[in-house]
C-alpha cells in the first residue's frame, strides 16, 4: 500500500468516525425539533443529557479530516474549499450556531425566552449542518466540478445543487437521525425507550430507502461514481452494509436494546465505506486522484509517522470519555425533576 493510499484511508476513517459520533449529536438536535407526544420534554432533556459531555469532543474527527486534507492532499484541500465554499461556510456556521445555542440552552435558565429560542437555533442548526455536509459529499462525487490544476473553472454553485448531491444531503440527515435514536434506545428505559425505538425503526427504514434510491440517481447524475458500483469490492461492501442494516432493524424490532447501537454504528460505517470504495481513486471525481493531489512523499510519510504517536494519547482518552458518560441510564421520571 502506498503512503498516499494509506492517508486517503485515514481521511475515509475520519469521515466514518465523524458520522458515527458527531452524526449522533446532530441527530439529537433533529429529534429535539421533532419531539412529540406526552413525553416530548423528557425526550429533549434525555437527548441534552446524553449529548452534553461529548458534543465538543466529537468534532475531533472533523479536525482530523481537515488536517489530513490540508497536510497530505493540499491540492484537493484548495480545490474543494474553493469550489464548495458556500455549503462549507453554511455547515461551519451551523456548527458554531449549534454550539452556542446548546450552551445557552444547557447551562442557562431553562424557563427564559433565550433558552426557548436557543432550542430552536440548536435544532435547526442540527438539521442544516449534516444536510450541507451531505451536499459536499455528493458534490465531490458527481464529477460536475471542473478544475484545471488547482484552479476551479465551474463556479461556486457547481456540483452541490445536483440531484445526487441533494440525495446525499438527505442521507446525511437520516444517518444522524438513525444513530441518535438507536443510541438512545440503550440509554433510556420504559416508555421513553419505546419512543426512541420507534423513531430508530422509522429512521432505519428511511435510510435504507434513501441509500437504495441513491443508486439510480447516481447512474443518472454521477456517471463516474455509478460506474464503480459494479466493482466486486463495492458490491461486497454494499451487501455487508445491507445485512448490517437488516440486523440493526431486527435488533430494534425484537427489543435487543444493547445490540442496536453497535449495529447502527456499523451500518453507518458501511455506508461511508462503500461510498469511499466507489470513489477510489478520486478525492474529487473526474478531477483529482489522491496520487495527483498528494504533497511530497516526505510530507506524507511524516504525517503517517506522527499520527499513531498522537493516537496513543487521543484514542484512550476518547474511550475513557465515552465509557464514563455512557454508563448512566436516562430515566424519564428522573430527567423531569
Amino acid at each position: 500500500m502506498s503512503p498516499e493510499l494509506a492517508a486517503a484511508g485515514i481521511a475515509l476513517v475520519a469521515v466514518m468516525m465523524y458520522a458515527m459520533f458527531g452524526g449522533a449529536d446532530f441527530g439529537g438536535g433533529i429529534w429535539s425539533l421533532l419531539a412529540s407526544g406526552p413525553r416530548k420534554e423528557e425526550q429533549r432533556l434525555a437527548l441534552e443529557k446524553a449529548i452534553g459531555p461529548v458534543w465538543e469532543t466529537n468534532h475531533v474527527w472533523l479536525i482530523l479530516l481537515v488536517v489530513t486534507l490540508f497536510v497530505v492532499f493540499p491540492a484537493a484541500y484548495a480545490v474543494i474549499f474553493e469550489a464548495l465554499y458556500v455549503p462549507l461556510f453554511i455547515a461551519l456556521l451551523g456548527i458554531v450556531a449549534r454550539g452556542a445555542a446548546f450552551a445557552f440552552r444547557h447551562y442557562g435558565d431553562r424557563e427564559s425566552r433565550l433558552a426557548r429560542q436557543s432550542l430552536q437555533w440548536f435544532s435547526w442548526a442540527s438539521v442544516l449542518t449534516p444536510f450541507t455536509f451531505g451536499l459536499v459529499i455528493g458534490a465531490v462525487t458527481t464529477g460536475h466540478i471542473e478544475v484545471e490544476g488547482t484552479r476551479v473553472l465551474s463556479g461556486a454553485f457547481a456540483g452541490w445543487l445536483r440531484p445526487f448531491a441533494l440525495v446525499c444531503g438527505l442521507i446525511g440527515l437520516l444517518i444522524c437521525a438513525f444513530l441518535a435514536a438507536a443510541y438512545m434506545v440503550a440509554r433510556t428505559e420504559g416508555e421513553l425507550r419505546e419512543d426512541f425505538r420507534k423513531r430508530a425503526i422509522a429512521a432505519s427504514l428511511a435510510l435504507g430507502a434513501a441509500t437504495t434510491a441513491a443508486i439510480p440517481v447516481a447512474a443518472w447524475d454521477a456517471d463516474a461514481f455509478a460506474s464503480h458500483l459494479n466493482d466486486a469490492r463495492v458490491v461486497g461492501a454494499m451487501g455487508v452494509t445491507a445485512l448490517l442494516g437488516l440486523a440493526g432493524l431486527w435488533a430494534l424490532w425484537t427489543r435487543r436494546y444493547r445490540l442496536a447501537p453497535p449495529l447502527a454504528a456499523a451500518t453507518v460505517a458501511g455506508v461511508v465505506g462503500a461510498w469511499g470504495l466507489a470513489q477510489e481513486p478520486y478525492l474529487l471525481a473526474n478531477a483529482l486522484t489522491y496520487e495527483a493531489a498528494a504533497a511530497e512523499r516526505i510530507t506524507v510519510v511524516s504525517f503517517l509517522v506522527a499520527l499513531p504517536i498522537g493516537a496513543l494519547i487521543l484514542v484512550p482518552s476518547l474511550w475513557l470519555l465515552y465509557w464514563t458518560f455512557s454508563r448512566d441510564t436516562l430515566r424519564g421520571e428522573e430527567i423531569a425533576h
